[in-house]
């Protein structure tokens, strides 16, 4: 029987074709650890996101904390002519000089607004989707006990969260804000408040009125609630609806098993008394 050939003196024979197979098996499971460990410290150690806007009116930053009124809107308070030094009645614009905006930092106690929505992410499960921009301008007129007008409007391209790649998909795909970069709300009807609001006095509304995103109006009803500190009014709410309302396509990417149907816009805005 014929022999393989000896190996010259000092080296090995030459080894089988196994050894790449055992080294792709390692590098897979080493990138499966990988991917599991990030799943592990997404679900269980990465920061929460921002928490959803509250029911109560927002806090005006650098205004002393006054002892709030909950009276209900048109409950048994005297109408008055002002709140403390400052009338009402008048314009009223979005100061973005109130508060600040850091989503890093998590520091949302100026004026903006956003989108809220549950995701599921490939190895890693559910999470909460949040993005928020500062870029909110408006305005609103009061008199007397009336809300009358109202108008705001969202730069949607400022929109971050934390997670850029999933910033960068919005100007593509759902509210594709390449070719929408805006939205707008504006008042259609008057809100009667049943007495001027006193200084502190937390104050619960609905506000009807068109909703504009995607490049589709709708009437809309959205909660809000609002107080009033010196010359500074803060008004919060959010309304949730579906992408299909705006005709919005859900985004899609290779990290994304699912978005839920309904979204939640939510906002919280400064207002200052003009003059």
């Amino acid at each position: 029987m014929t022999q393989p050939p000896a190996s010259p003196p000092g080296k090995q024979a030459p080894k089988d074709g196994l050894p790449w197979v055992r080294t792709l098996l390692i590098g897979i499971l080493m990138v499966a650890l990988i991917a599991g460990g990030f799943g592990i410290w997404y679900i269980f150690f990465r920061p929460g996101g921002p928490a959803a806007v509250g029911t109560g009116a927002p806090v005006i930053p650098g205004a002393a904390t006054p002892a709030a009124s909950t009276a209900p809107v048109g409950g048994s308070a005297a109408p008055v002519a002002s709140a403390g030094a400052i009338s009402i009645d008048g314009s009223w614009t979005v100061d973005p000089s109130i508060g600040s905006f850091d989503y890093g930092a998590g520091d949302f106690s100026g004026s903006w607004a956003g989108y809220r929505v549950q995701e599921e992410l490939v190895g890693i499960g559910g999470t909460v989707a949040v993005g928020r921009t500062p870029d909110v301008t408006g305005t609103l007129a009061l008199a007397a006990t009336q809300l009358t007008a109202a108008n705001l409007s969202v730069d949607l391209t400022t929109l971050v969260s934390d997670q850029s790649m999933r910033d960068g998909q919005l100007g593509r795909q759902g509210v594709q804000t390449d070719q929408f970069p805006d939205a707008t709300f504006v008042l259609t009807a008057p809100i009667e408040l049943g007495s001027v609001p006193t200084e502190g006095e937390q104050v619960s509304v609905t506000a009807t009125g068109e909703l504009t995103l995607h490049g589709v109006t709708k009437s809309v009803e959205i909660p809000l609630t609002a107080r009033l500190t010196q010359d500074v009014i803060g008004v919060s709410g959010s309304f949730t609806f579906t992408w299909q309302d705006f005709r919005m396509e859900q985004p899609s990417s290779q990290r994304v098993v699912s978005l839920a149907d309904d979204v939640t816009l939510e906002f919280q805005v400064f207002f200052r008394k003009d003059g």
